[in-house]
C-alpha cells in the first residue's frame, strides 16, 4: 500500500484508531480482514485537509491491555453515539508510543525515537477527520438471520467527523525522568517530550463531541427495529474488549438467537467464546453486553459475532407481580411539584415488583399536566405543572413484552409543604415551612448542610399553620448552604429533600491569644537580650486553617510554628534596636481562608530596664524621663555587633 503523507500528531492518528475500528469496506466481511498485511507505521501526511486513515485498523498503533466500547443506537435508527476508552499499561504502551510516533516520519520531530505534546495535541485537530475514513465493524442486516454468506449487503455504520473527540491521559507521562524540551525545529516553546520506550501507563478515549448528539450514522432501518435484524461485528484482533450495545426502546424488543464464527466455522459457547447477555431497562431500553477476546496467535483467522433480534412475543413469559415492599393502596407519595423531579430513587422502586425480564411502573394521572416516567437506571421521575399542588394516579407494572400485573394501585403524588429561609444573626439558618395540606400533621426535620459537612438536626411538629426551626451552622465553612432533611407522616412515604435559598454562610473571625508565663510575663527572653518568645492559641470558628503573621517595628515576621491551635515564635528585636526603639509593641494578625482576620496586640517588656517601684513610669512607657531606659541593657559586645551592623548597611546604602 503506497505511503501517503500529512502533518498530524502521531496520538492524534491513534487516538483515532484506538477508539475503534478495524476496516471492513464492504459490509462485516473476514475475506478481507484476512487480506489484511500487519501495517507499517510510517508517516502519512499530504496537509491537514487530505488526512487519509482508510485501511488502518485499531491494534495495528494500539496495543491495548482492556478496552471498552458503548455504542447508543439512536431513536431514529439511523445515528449512534459511541464512547470508547482503551487502557495501556507497561511494555504495550512503549509499543503504542513507538508506533506513534512512526507515522510521523518526514515531519518535524517524527520518528525521532520521542512523543512529544506537539504531536498529543495535533490529534485533537485532525484526529476526527482520520476516524471518518475508518469504517467501524458495526454492520446491521433487516430480516431473517444473516451470517457472513457471500453477497451480503451489510448497513454498515459510519463515523460523523463533526460528532467526534478524542481525549488521552498520560500519552507524554507527567514527571518523567528523562522529559525534556522538543529539539525539532519548529516545536512550540513550551514542548515537551519523553522518549518512545517510556513504559508510563496511559489511556485514550473517544466520545460524543459536545454539543454533537451522536458520531456514528447508518441507513436508516425502515421498520426502526420494529421485525427481525441481525448485527454483527467484526472482532479479529480485538482483545480483552468488552462491548456494550444500547437499543431504543421498543417493546418486546429482545435476542433471539447469536453465533461468532472463525472463517464461517461456528465456535462453541462457552468454550471459545461467551454469549451475550441482556438487559431490560426500566425506561424500556435494550442493553446487551458482549465481552471479546481474541488470542492474537489465531492471526490471520477472521473472527465475527452475530446477534439476531426480534419483536415477536417469547413463547414463555412470567407476568409481574407487586411485592410486599409495595406502598399501601391510596399512600400519598411526596415531591416538589412544577418541574419534573425525582420522585422515587431506583433503588427504593427495584423492590416494589418482580419480573424475571424486568418491569416499568405506568402511572395515569387524573390531573391534566401531570406525568411520570422512568429513565434507564430506574429513577421515577414525575412531571406536574407549575401551580399543581397534587394529583391522584393509578398505576401499573408491566414488563418489556406487555405482561401487566393484575392489581393496580393509586397514589397521591402531591408537595407536602412550602418553605423560606433566611441567615438573619450570622449562626442559624430560620427554615420557615407552610404545610400544604397533603397531610393533617407531618413531622419535619432538617440541617444546614453543605458538600462536606452539616449541622445539627432539628426538628418539629407541622400541621396546618407555618412553623420557624433555627438551624444552627456549626461546623460549616463559610460560602454556600444548603437546608437538607426528611418530613414524615402517616400514610405517606418519607419525603427527603435538599433546598437551595441561595444563603451564604459568612466568615466569623477567627480568635488568637497570648499565653502568659507563670511569672505574669508576656514574653521569654533569651540570654543574649536580643531575642524573646511568645506563645498563644489560635482557632477559627468556622473550621478554616488560620496563618499568622507578626509586626515589630516596621519588619514582620510569618516563621511561626503552628501545632493545632497552639502556635510560637521567636522575635529578634534587632531592627527595633537600630533604629534606636525601645518600646516593643508587637501586632500578631491572624487571617483565615476567607481572609477575615483578627489582631492581638502584646506590649513586650526589657527585662534588663530597670522600672520605678515607687511609681515612677514603668519601662513600657515610651515618654519615659529616664534617658537610660530608652535602649535595651544589653552586653557591650552585643552593642558593638549591631554598630557594626548599622556601619555595614549605611555603606551599602552609599555604594
Amino acid at each position: 500500500m503506497a505511503a501517503r503523507r500529512y502533518y498530524v500528531s502521531a496520538t492524534a492518528i491513534t487516538m483515532l484508531m484506538m477508539m475503534l475500528m478495524m476496516s471492513v469496506s464492504n459490509g462485516v466481511t473476514t475475506q478481507e480482514l484476512t487480506t489484511n498485511e500487519p501495517m507499517e507505521t510510517e508517516g502519512r501526511q499530504d496537509g491537514l485537509s487530505d488526512v487519509d486513515c482508510s485501511g488502518y485498523t485499531f491494534e495495528d498503533l494500539f496495543d491495548y491491555n482492556f478496552a471498552a466500547f458503548n455504542i447508543d443506537i439512536g431513536a431514529d435508527w439511523a445515528t449512534a453515539g459511541m464512547s470508547a476508552t482503551a487502557f495501556v499499561n507497561g511494555s504495550n504502551s512503549a509499543t503504542v508510543r513507538e508506533n506513534l510516533d512512526g507515522l510521523f516520519e518526514g515531519a518535524p520531530g517524527g520518528a525521532n525515537g520521542w512523543i512529544s505534546t506537539d504531536e498529543r495535541e495535533a490529534v485533537r485537530e485532525i484526529g476526527p477527520m482520520c476516524i471518518e475514513d475508518m469504517e467501524t465493524r458495526l454492520g446491521l442486516r433487516e430480516g431473517v438471520p444473516h451470517r457472513t454468506d457471500s453477497g451480503v449487503d451489510w448497513n454498515d455504520m459510519e463515523f460523523v467527523e463533526e460528532g467526534i473527540a478524542l481525549d488521552e491521559v498520560d500519552l507524554v507521562a507527567p514527571n518523567h525522568p528523562e522529559e525534556r524540551s522538543c529539539t525539532n525545529f519548529g516545536a512550540n516553546p513550551d514542548c515537551k517530550e519523553i522518549p518512545v520506550y517510556a513504559t508510563d501507563d496511559l489511556q485514550i478515549s473517544l466520545f460524543v463531541k459536545s454539543g454533537e448528539s451522536n458520531n456514528m450514522r447508518f441507513d436508516q432501518l425502515p421498520n426502526k427495529g420494529v421485525s427481525d435484524f441481525t448485527l454483527a461485528l467484526n472482532v479479529t484482533n480485538m482483545t480483552n474488549a468488552e462491548l456494550v450495545l444500547t437499543f431504543p426502546a421498543l417493546q418486546g424488543l429482545r435476542i433471539a438467537n447469536y453465533s461468532m464464527e472463525d472463517d464461517g466455522v461456528a465456535l462453541i459457547e462457552g468454550q471459545d467464546y461467551t454469549a451475550p447477555m441482556e438487559e431490560f431497562l426500566p425506561d424500556g431500553k435494550l442493553r446487551i453486553y458482549q465481552d471479546v477476546d481474541y488470542d492474537k496467535s489465531n492471526w490471520p483467522v477472521g473472527r465475527n459475532l452475530f446477534i439476531d433480534f426480534t419483536t415477536s412475543e417469547p413463547e414463555s413469559n412470567d407476568v409481574p407481580q407487586w411485592t410486599n415492599f409495595k406502598p399501601n393502596n391510596n399512600s400519598i407519595i411526596p415531591m416538589m411539584t412544577g418541574t419534573e423531579y425525582l420522585t422515587v430513587s431506583a433503588e427504593e422502586l427495584s423492590d416494589w415488583a418482580t419480573d424475571s425480564n424486568g418491569w416499568a411502573l405506568n402511572c395515569a394521572f387524573v390531573e391534566n399536566g401531570w406525568s411520570s416516567r422512568q429513565d434507564e437506571t430506574g429513577n421515577l421521575l414525575v412531571t406536574s405543572p407549575s401551580g399543581g399542588t397534587s394529583s391522584v394516579a393509578t398505576c401499573s407494572v408491566s414488563d418489556p413484552f406487555g405482561a401487566v400485573a393484575e392489581e393496580t394501585l393509586d397514589f397521591t403524588f402531591g408537595q407536602p409543604f412550602t418553605a423560606t429561609a433566611a441567615i438573619n444573626d450570622g449562626e442559624n439558618i430560620d427554615f420557615t415551612v407552610t404545610p400544604s395540606g397533603l397531610v393533617a400533621e407531618m413531622t419535619v426535620s432538617a440541617h444546614a448542610h453543605q458538600e462536606n459537612a452539616m449541622g445539627s438536626m432539628r426538628s418539629s411538629m407541622a400541621s396546618n399553620q407555618p412553623i420557624t426551626i433555627a438551624l444552627p451552622m456549626d461546623g460549616l465553612k463559610p460560602g454556600s448552604v444548603m437546608v437538607m432533611g426528611t418530613a414524615t407522616a402517616n400514610n405517606m412515604m418519607n419525603f427527603e429533600y435538599m433546598l437551595d435559598f441561595g444563603l451564604e454562610k459568612q466568615s466569623l473571625p477567627p480568635t488568637v491569644s497570648l499565653k502568659i508565663s507563670f511569672d505574669g510575663k508576656n514574653a521569654t527572653w533569651d540570654a543574649s537580650g536580643l531575642q524573646f518568645t511568645l506563645k498563644g492559641t489560635v482557632s477559627d470558628p468556622d473550621g478554616e486553617s488560620v496563618g499568622l503573621a507578626l509586626q515589630l517595628c516596621g519588619s514582620s515576621a510569618t516563621d511561626f510554628t503552628q501545632v493545632g491551635i497552639n502556635w510560637e515564635i521567636d522575635v529578634s528585636i534587632a531592627t527595633c534596636v537600630l533604629q534606636e526603639i525601645s518600646t516593643y509593641d508587637v501586632i500578631i494578625t491572624a487571617t483565615d481562608e476567607s481572609g477575615v482576620q483578627s489582631t492581638l496586640e502584646i506590649n513586650v517588656k526589657d527585662p534588663n530596664v530597670q522600672d520605678n517601684s515607687n511609681g515612677g513610669s514603668s519601662s513600657s512607657d515610651s515618654s519615659s524621663s529616664d534617658e537610660g531606659s530608652a535602649l535595651p541593657s544589653i552586653s557591650m559586645l552585643a552593642t558593638v555587633s549591631i554598630a557594626l551592623l548599622g556601619a555595614a548597611l549605611v555603606r551599602r546604602d552609599e555604594e
